[in-house]
């Protein structure tokens, strides 16, 4: 009988002994170099997407880090730059976030508060077309769906599209669906194109609908950058120097485990209700790259995407006043030296 490794990662999450591996994983560590976090209290932004799972299962880490309470913010989807006044707004009540590099960029360049912390993973993002449609330079005159322009989806395809010498503003055509979502769209066969994030790829694949054009977690450049990022709210990280190195601390350790233990973590997910289902969970888990944090540069990913989303005309600023205005590397590169990095 044929074993594939998703089967393996199920069958892994019903015989594990949650509770064991979990009080292993999460056991502090031996030497305390820190003083006490400034706050107990964390609060981190909740969305559809599971691509983000370390931050689903980062709470026991952090309660191994000094904080008692950590509250999930449900924010929907993410919220594209387009809307800067939602955006503002809902940051004010969230503390940190695993978002998109793309738009995170877009963010800074817009003077929110906003500071990139490390690069998480890469390579959690495909692009579905119809038959006839072989790359990106095919979209030309094509209509792609996106729930919104500057959602995420825009921004990624924005700069897939000037790569190749599209101008995305005039040369594809932007179906904008609030009521009904684009891989809806996609899957009815009204649009031609359509960019997914986890467990959007997942579904599109099981219903065997589309062909994948993109996939970020294999195709170059893409694979080369970080389409996931640790954000913090500018002002916390500025008050909160220790609390932030324990929250970036906790993070990469929670990536970590996504790698070592992946079973476990999906089953997390599924359990704590991040997840729609376990296959899902395990597949994305399973495909996404959670293990180049060491290995890139995270500065590489602002420079490159800024430079893409300049030529878009998305962007104003510099990859080099982006840096300056909107990262701060001393926390991801005090942890990285301490997790072996």
């Amino acid at each position: 009988m044929h074993t594939n490794r998703r089967d393996l990662l199920v069958g892994g999450c019903c015989a594990a002994s949650t509770a064991l591996l979990w009080s292993i994983t999460t056991r502090p560590r031996a030497e305390e170099p820190d003083p006490p976090p400034e706050v107990t209290t964390i609060r981190l932004q909740k969305t559809p997407s599971i691509c983000i799972a370390p931050i689903y299962v980062v709470s026991d880490l952090l309660n191994a880090e000094g904080f008692t309470n950590v509250v999930y913010v449900e924010t929907g989807t993410f919220v594209g730059s387009g809307a800067a006044q939602n955006v503002a707004s809902w940051k004010s009540d969230v503390d940190f976030s695993l978002n998109f590099s793309g738009p995170l960029l877009l963010e800074i360049d817009r003077g929110l508060s906003t500071t990139i912390l490390a690069g998480i993973h890469v390579g959690c993002f495909e692009l579905f077309a119809r038959e006839g449609i072989r790359s990106v330079a095919d979209l030309k005159g094509r209509t792609v769906g996106v729930q919104s322009l500057e959602s995420p989806p825009h921004v990624f395809l924005s700069a897939m599209a000037t790569l190749v010498g599209l101008n995305p503003s005039k040369d594809i055509e932007w179906v904008t669906s609030a009521k009904v979502k684009p891989i809806e769209l996609f899957a009815e066969g009204k649009i031609d194109a359509f960019l997914g994030f986890p467990p959007e790829p997942q579904r599109l694949r099981a219903q065997n609908i589309g062909r994948v054009i993109v996939n970020s977690a294999q195709d170059r450049p893409w694979s080369q950058y970080f389409c996931c990022m640790l954000a913090g709210n500018r002002e916390f990280v500025r008050k909160n120097p220790i609390a932030t190195k324990r929250v970036v601390r906790a993070v990469l350790r929670a990536t970590d485990l996504c790698v070592s233990e992946p079973a476990l973590v999906a089953r997390r997910m599924v359990d704590r209700g991040f997840a729609p289902g376990l296959d899902y969970a395990v597949q994305t888990l399973a495909e996404v790259p959670y293990n180049r944090w060491r290995e890139y540069d995270p500065e590489d990913t602002i420079r490159f995407y800024a430079l893409r989303l300049r030529e878009a005309g998305m962007i104003k600023s510099s990859p080099a006043k982006l840096i300056a205005d909107g990262a701060d590397w001393r926390f991801f590169n005090e942890v990285r030296r301490e997790l072996g990095g």
